[in-house]
């Protein structure tokens, strides 16, 4: 009987660290980033979905991201993507700037 309690409860054990572990490895709905930006304010996310727009200028650059629930611009300093290709970002959500009630939110990409 107790062995039989003892592997239930490192099952238990092991499926709660298992699912901790994935929340970093499991895309965020970019709707989500966007209708709470201060919740994920410096926090790092992984975000899914395909490129519809690259710009380059000097040192600047950044592609926006767009999934089935709304769109985010992804500064990078890594090469720019293809538009229309597939990707997965992993980067730290930061607000870009704020003007009245109009306000960019970013993710800066990590290398």
């Amino acid at each position: 009987m107790k062995s039989c309690l003892s592997v239930r409860v490192m099952s238990a054990m092991l499926a709660m660290m298992l699912s901790a572990g994935c929340g970093s490895l499991m895309a965020t709905p970019i709707k989500k980033i966007l209708d709470n930006p201060r919740d994920y304010s410096d926090k790092t996310v992984t975000v899914n979905g395909e490129v519809t727009e690259t710009f380059s200028l000097l040192v600047i650059k950044y592609f926006v991201v767009k999934d089935s629930t709304g769109e985010i611009t992804v500064v990078t300093t890594r090469p720019l993507p293809q538009r229309g290709s597939k990707i997965t970002v992993k980067g730290a959500v930061h607000e870009a700037f704020s003007l009245g009630d109009q306000q960019l939110i970013v993710i800066v990409e990590l290398e």
